[in-house]
């Protein structure tokens, strides 16, 4: 990719000439923002002191339409002159090759032109609505850079997040070994295997590369946010981060997981500079939210259809904050606006995401406003934190400059890169995957069938996890079954596993994780809501425990057996709820429970055989 200066530079040629009216305001307010585009390139003059100078256009044509003369003489009015003007400008040149190439393109353009020629006034007040009362034109080189930072930031934490766990996960003295999913998986499939389940791990699966990977993972963020290395240091951060989402197995099964490793991919790109990127990740944002929004209503779930769903949330999600109990007491009618006021933005306001720069911001301020209360209220590790920042492509750096100090900004340009023609044609090839996979994946979530080709290339470049399909809490839980996890020295006397951050001791009030996502706790939420033959990882967990894996052991709250393992283990399920304000004035309990039955029977080591990890794949 080359860098290229857009300071202004001697003019070696003369330039072109746009003509208008002087007198209109729609006008100028147009040709003010051409002119921050063009430059020098072309010379802007109103038709009341330049008509004179043109004795070959009629001078009736000037107040009609704008007239553009090219240095050799050829004149473009109406809407081939707006389309002309842009000809020379980087990543507008589209709209002439549109209009000579397209057939009707051209026609419908001046149709339109000539439609709003004579109704000027309204274009003006739609111009303002939409773009503000001074339109000009649209950078991006803040909006990357700020972006970059922050999103590695975000990296460091999944890294982070992940290294105080994976060997308790699947390290050799885990849950799921991840040797033996792998010996598994090329048992299974052979050399298929490699592209089945792309991961680096095939190379080597021992503790000390898992660990290890997690703090490079770390350096590798963290040279992103110092703006250092920036490309490779993406490159490398999307193959380590899809090597954990396979090596995880049931542990990185997660749609931040994926929605992480598709904005991952498309960064790399997006420091190329083309303005194709900024697109394709509103395009992303777009795409991720309409499918959380599309998945509720098709779900046929009663809780969406009658606006209740609220009256369940804040309680039943897999692992609430403390602010979770206080809303959960929201009186319903409120409770029912919140509910509607989600299905709104999920299905309404992310259509404002394609319009001019005033919609779009509207249409960030309610993705951003939405996200930041399901972020005070549920656990979500990075996920909201990374939906919230893909909303900064919904401004521009005009919209930054409020916030960043102009020495900064300068210090930004001067260091940004801007598209040479390999950039461009990279993200125009990237586009021809990305955004046809995506409408794939909506065609996917809507009537279950796949498009022509379209299909195809999904499927072809699914392993990778870059273009992913998404849709958050289709059917929303109406109870909370909570697995409680007993150990016993003698069979008689037990005491209870306690996790982090998931519900168990009443008392206990709900717990901050963000941006750590603690994924045992979260699975166990799953566990709950099935049974022992659809989470085979349960009964590996139980072994661990009967064995007092240090790795594992680590991942909870306390160890209740510090001096020896317990020879028995078992697992209740219970039907948690939040206490209500009267028994939480009363008793200080955030909770209450009721025992539902077993989940899980006694045993001993004597009742498994030796325990080597699951030998099932499913990938």
């Amino acid at each position: 990719m080359r860098s290229i200066d857009i300071t202004p530079q001697p003019i070696s040629e003369t330039p072109s000439t746009l003509v208008y009216d002087g007198e209109c305001g729609i006008c100028r307010y147009w040709v003010d923002y051409w002119h921050g585009l063009t430059k020098e390139r072309v010379v802007y003059r109103p038709y009341q002191d330049a008509a004179g100078d043109f004795p070959a256009i009629p001078l009736e044509a000037f107040p009609h339409s704008i007239q553009f003369i090219e240095p050799d003489g050829r004149v473009y009015s109406g809407a081939a002159a707006a389309f002309r003007v842009l000809h020379d400008v980087p990543g507008h040149a589209a709209w002439w090759w549109l209009y000579s190439r397209l057939p009707g393109f051209a026609p419908a353009s001046e149709c339109a032109y000539n439609f709003f020629s004579r109704r000027r006034g309204v274009l003006n007040r739609v111009s303002k609505v939409l773009w503000g009362p001074a339109l000009e034109p649209e950078r991006y080189e803040m909006v990357s850079w700020v972006f970059l930072r922050l999103f590695g930031a975000i990296y460091v934490a999944a890294f982070a997040s992940l290294g105080v766990q994976i060997q308790g996960l699947v390290g050799h003295g885990g849950i799921l070994p991840l040797p033996d999913y792998l010996e598994a998986a090329h048992r299974a499939f052979g050399s298929a295997a490699y592209r089945i389940l792309p991961t680096l791990f095939w190379l080597n699966a021992s503790d000390t590369a898992l660990v290890a990977g997690t703090v490079v993972g770390v350096l590798l963020g963290l040279l992103v946010i110092l703006d250092l290395w920036t490309r490779p240091a993406l490159i490398g951060l999307f193959v380590l981060y899809l090597s954990y989402v396979y090596a995880g197995q049931d542990f990185m099964s997660f749609q931040w997981d994926l929605l992480l490793l598709e904005v991952g991919f498309l960064s790399i790109f997006l420091t190329g500079g083309s303005r194709i990127l900024i697109w394709l990740y509103r395009w992303l944002l777009f795409r991720y939210l309409f499918l959380a929004g599309a998945v509720k209503l098709l779900s046929g779930d009663a809780s969406w259809r009658d606006l209740t769903a609220l009256d369940y949330h804040f309680w039943t999600q897999p692992l609430p904050t403390p602010l979770a109990w206080y809303a959960a007491q929201l009186p319903h009618w409120l409770l029912v606006v919140g509910t509607a006021a989600t299905l709104a933005v999920e299905l309404g306001s992310v259509f404002l995401i394609f319009l001019p720069r005033r919609p779009r911001a509207v249409a960030a301020c309610s993705v951003l406003l939405l996200q930041s209360l399901i972020l005070l209220t549920g656990n979500y590790n990075f996920f909201n934190l990374l939906s919230m920042l893909m909303c900064v492509f919904l401004f521009d750096d005009a919209a930054l400059r409020h916030v960043i100090p102009w020495r900064v900004v300068s210090w930004i340009r001067s260091r940004a890169t801007y598209p040479g023609r390999a950039a461009t044609m990279i993200a125009t090839v990237l586009a021809l995957i990305v955004v046809p996979v995506g409408l794939n994946r909506i065609w996917q979530a809507l009537t279950r069938t796949d498009l022509p080709l379209a299909g195809f290339i999904s499927a072809t470049i699914s392993p990778l996890s870059i273009v992913n399909p998404y849709g958050l809490f289709a059917v929303m839980t109406t109870a909370r079954p909570e697995i409680v996890i007993e150990g016993s020295a003698d069979g008689q006397s037990w005491r209870e596993y306690v996790f982090r951050y998931k519900p168990g001791p009443v008392s206990r009030p709900p717990l901050w994780n963000i941006p750590h996502q603690p994924r045992l706790d979260w699975q166990m939420w799953f566990a709950a809501l099935g049974g022992v033959g659809e989470n085979p990882w349960f009964e590996s967990l139980m072994v661990r425990l009967l064995q007092s894996s240090p790795p594992v052991l680590a991942l909870l709250d306390s160890n209740p057996f510090p001096d020896r393992p317990p020879k028995f283990v078992r697992a209740k399920v219970y039907d948690y709820r939040f206490a209500d304000q009267r028994m939480h004035a009363a008793t200080g309990q955030w909770w209450v429970r009721q025992l539902q039955g077993w989940y899980f029977p006694q045993v001993s080591l004597a009742d498994f055989a030796p325990a080597n990890g699951p030998k099932t794949v499913s990938p």
